[in-house]
């Protein structure tokens, strides 16, 4: 036992399954041309690993392995993607598996350039590495001084062969011969840091980005200053040019605007503001193609196309998720498909766990969206809500009217949203008059039925609104419910009772209806969140002790108590049948706890503290977010799908580090595969046939092999067939069988005497079957297995039949109806077959009543049997008595 505790370190139950929710972050996106396929492909750096999407329809087509550390460059060629992280970089295969890695660097590596069959490296101390891709050597290593040039760029200028175009964050600029390794020309520059190269459609002609907002295009055959840009929006981050006919530049910058200039009338042309909410990462005109693939920090993934008569950019396919830490998630509807999630950057989103096409965002609150709607604000940062902190969604009357609630981070008033049109809703609730400003509200839920909205406010107070109206319904309590703030409110899934807990630390109970107050239990601790399964009746709170409360609102008692979390507890779920209490807590651990048992039976730690955590409503999936995580964790629930040990775990026990699941779905097979490995807690039970030789069994066989022997001439009675069966002109032939339930065929008889005598022989017509001759065994031995297992395989008419031969009259003797007696004697001791015995006994009795008085021997077996009968008899029904009493108790007693 020891052995196994100390090597199940992993959580048992839960297994990684994949990530949603993440697209993009702050590294530059790579564009590939398949040439086999004719497509464009984008990939984008999501953490640890990338994804490889087809432009067509941005449809995710591979995510790759992860790596040891985060990404934090990325290059491409036509085959293989390169990827670095920390001080090393490695290139994959079919955008998926590692089959080159490259170590020489000392720092870490922030540039990578294709060259052929080479791979150009530069780390942050301006070491120049180029490696053959395939047999991973070094080629030739160059060495810059970082004080004089740093190496902030580089660029293979087109038709320049073996030459290298490096840019400083000095400033000037070098051309390299990378194969007969010298520097033929030094650009001086323009006295500020390059910060982006990019060749033009013509050959020749560079441009450079700079920390200043500049961009130059620069001729550098001839060291010529064709002409410059500049945009006020701080350092040029990307650069792209088109090659569609269109001579327009796009230049990114730091605060999400993109810039679209002229280059035949040298003007900017128009501007894509707030293109995203975070720094333009990358920026790529396909090839001879309208279409602009951009990407940034803020988890989002666009495609823009330009067909206007402007040249303006309209947004054409985007792959968007959260741009900031989740604050709260929820799984909703009945199907497990679909979670939403709120951030802190103010928007309300759906993530889908089928496919990526399902996603849809609700958008950023708005304070005024009808305002907003008439004047046309571009810039709508100052009328947007703070963000969600808490809310609460029912699916139920969705197609009528709104059917989430939200609570948002220092606001007074709650919004409404409305799932089906993916848009905040028509009202703001929230109480007309107030005595003071500070008041926020601070607990949300919505009734089962989707018509009302219970909110509690950081004064103690807790109103009703209706959804469909908004109009206020009346509030709890006098002046107010509870003397703190509120920190959880419910109602059950009848509109019976709603539970409120405040700050104070007590929990009250009251009347949906009337609003009057039930009842009250004070708690030991003041609580932090509460949480009601509607199904079971049964409430979680979590309090500021760190110890967890369940209550039955039923009977309105503590059932349960749980200790053991070292932090804050920030979440709980119950799975869907109400057996678990899963919570998380700050202390970075996710424990399962077991309501029956009142055990804690899973427990493992992660390297990130969960915030939120949220369980299917089909039980297949554990969905957590985590601090300074933007996307959403799905956990898949092992116990579904294959065996599980749900032992109590000790008081010592110490759980291992998790890592979170990646976005492919594939590694999670290999997790789940290590988790099923046999332990020896998990060792498979064989049943014995009897569990102990005083308890009473039952037999394995169905109630149709002995449950109607009693009523076999009423059941032939009735299978009699109205009109004698007809002869088929011509009968079809059929092989000969033996009566019984295991079908045989019939031995050919063997006629060796041809003068056989044709008198009948009644010797042969009287020959005992095996069962009988079993039982005469039986009075000489006093075994009757063989005899009993002979029985068990008849059919009941096979059994009537054996039975009924027992007697003198049929070809039996007084000696077998003896043996057979004893036999259900044997059985009753034994306490095996019980049903078997009693059924088998009422036939026999049944058949052959008349004759047992006349015989002293069988009548002295019988009465034997019949002190053995009432014995097990009247123990059973003391022992049936009692656990009905329990039960009709149980049933009926309040406790």
């Amino acid at each position: 036992m020891e052995q196994a505790s100390e090597r199940r370190t992993a959580s048992a139950l839960f297994a990684g399954f994949r990530a949603l929710g993440l697209f993009s972050n702050d590294v530059p996106h790579v564009v590939r041309f398949s040439a086999l396929k004719r497509r464009f492909y984008v990939t984008t750096c999501v953490g640890k690993s990338f994804h490889t999407y087809d432009v067509q329809k941005l449809s995710l087509v591979a995510v790759s392995n992860s790596v040891p550390q985060d990404i934090c460059c990325m290059a491409a060629d036509g085959r293989l993607v390169f990827a670095a992280y920390g001080n090393v970089f490695s290139a994959f295969a079919r955008n998926k598996e590692i089959v080159h890695t490259f170590k020489g660097h000392k720092a870490e590596i922030h540039l990578l350039q294709p060259f052929g069959d080479h791979i150009i490296s530069v780390d942050t101390d301006s070491i120049l590495i180029i490696w053959h891709i395939y047999s991973e050597e070094e080629y030739l290593q160059l060495t810059f001084d970082k004080t004089v040039f740093k190496i902030s760029a580089i660029l293979h200028p087109s038709t320049y062969l073996n030459k290298i175009l490096l840019g400083s964050e000095q400033g000037s600029l070098q051309l390299w011969n990378v194969k007969s390794n010298k520097l033929l020309y030094t650009f001086p520059g323009w006295k500020v840091g390059v910060t982006a190269l990019q060749q033009a459609p013509a050959v020749d002609v560079v441009a450079i980005g700079l920390m200043s907002g500049q961009v130059i295009i620069h001729n550098i055959k001839f060291n010529e200053t064709l002409m410059k840009f500049r945009q006020d929006w701080g350092p040029i981050t990307s650069i792209s040019f088109r090659t569609d006919g269109h001579p327009v530049m796009a230049a990114g910058s730091p605060c999400g605007h993109i810039g679209l200039w002229d280059l035949e009338d040298k003007k900017l042309i128009n501007q894509m503001r707030n293109a995203h909410s975070t720094a333009i990462a990358g920026l790529t005109f396909l090839h001879r193609e309208p279409l602009l693939v951009t990407n940034g920090g803020d988890n989002a993934l666009r495609i823009w196309i330009f067909d206007g008569p402007t040249g303006e950019g309209r947004l054409l396919r985007f792959r968007m998720g959260h741009s900031a830490p989740l604050t709260s998630i929820r799984y909703y509807g009945q199907n497990g498909q679909r979670i939403l999630s709120a951030s802190q950057d103010g928007t309300l989103q759906s993530f889908s766990t089928v496919h990526e096409k399902f996603n849809k965002s609700l958008g950023h609150g708005l304070i005024n969206k009808k305002r907003v709607k008439r004047k046309g604000l571009q810039n709508t940062m100052s009328v947007r809500l703070p963000p969600i902190t808490k809310f609460a969604a029912e699916e139920a009357r969705e197609s009528d009217w709104d059917g989430i609630i939200a609570c948002h981070q220092g606001k007074l008033s709650c919004s409404t949203w409305n799932y089906q049109k993916s848009t905040i809703g028509a009202y703001f609730l929230k109480p007309k008059e107030l005595k003071k400003d500070d008041i926020t509200a601070t607990a949300v839920d919505i009734t089962s039925c989707g018509n009302f909205a219970v909110i509690g406010l950081s004064s103690g107070t807790v109103d009703v609104y209706n959804m469909q109206s908004g109009i206020h319904r009346g509030s709890f309590g006098k002046d107010q419910a509870h003397k703190g703030s509120i920190r959880g409110v419910s109602v059950d899934g009848l509109n019976q009772v709603t539970v409120t807990t405040g700050s104070e630390g007590l929990l009250k109970f009251w009347n949906f209806k009337s609003k009057s107050l039930i009842h009250s239990v004070g708690l030991s601790s003041s609580p932090n969140i509460m949480l009601l399964h509607r199904d079971s009746g049964i409430l979680g709170l979590a309090l500021d002790d760190f110890s967890i409360s369940v209550l039955d609102i039923e009977t309105r008692k503590i059932v349960r108590q749980f200790s053991g979390h070292q932090g804050q507890i920030n979440d709980m779920a119950f799975s869907p049948d109400g057996r678990w209490l899963i919570s998380a807590a700050m202390d970075c651990s996710v424990r399962t706890w077991d309501l029956p048992s009142g055990c804690l039976i899973d427990c493992f730690l992660l390297d990130s503290a969960p915030l939120n955590v949220s369980m299917s409503p089909t039980g297949d999936f554990l969905a957590t977010s985590h601090v300074d995580h933007l996307g959403i964790y799905l956990w898949s629930n092992i116990s579904l799908y294959s065996v599980v040990s749900l032992r109590p775990l000790p008081m010592d026990y110490v759980p291992s580090v998790v890592m979170l699941p990646g976005t492919c779905q594939t590694q999670d097979v290999e997790v789940s595969e290590e988790t099923v490995e046999p332990s020896d807690e998990m060792i498979e039970y064989d049943s014995p046939e009897q569990l102990d030789e005083q308890l009473v069994t039952l037999s394995l066989l169905p109630e149709s092999r002995w449950k109607n022997l009693l009523n076999l001439d009423v059941i032939k009675k009735k299978n009699k067939p109205r009109e004698p069966p007809k002869v088929p002109k011509s009968a079809p032939f059929f092989i000969p069988t033996i009566p019984g339930l295991v079908p045989r065929y019939a031995a050919p008889e063997q006629n060796n005497d041809p003068q056989q005598s044709k008198v009948v022989n009644l010797g042969v017509l009287a020959q005992k079957s095996d069962f009988c001759l079993k039982l005469e065994e039986g009075l000489v031995n006093n075994k009757y297995d063989m005899a009993l297992n002979l029985l068990k395989e008849l059919g009941p008419s096979g059994i009537e039949t054996e039975l009924r031969s027992l007697s003198p009259d049929c070809g039996g003797s007084i000696d077998v109806m003896q043996s057979f007696l004893k036999m259900i004697g044997m059985m009753l001791d034994r306490k095996r077959d019980f049903e078997l015995a009693q059924a088998y006994l009422a036939l026999f009795l049944k058949l052959h009543l008349k004759m047992l008085p006349s015989e002293p021997i069988l009548l002295e077996e019988i009465t034997n049997l019949s002190s053995q009968v009432e014995e097990n008899w009247i123990h059973l029904q003391s022992l049936f008595n009692q656990s009905m009493c329990i039960l009709n108790y149980l049933k009926s007693a309040l406790l």
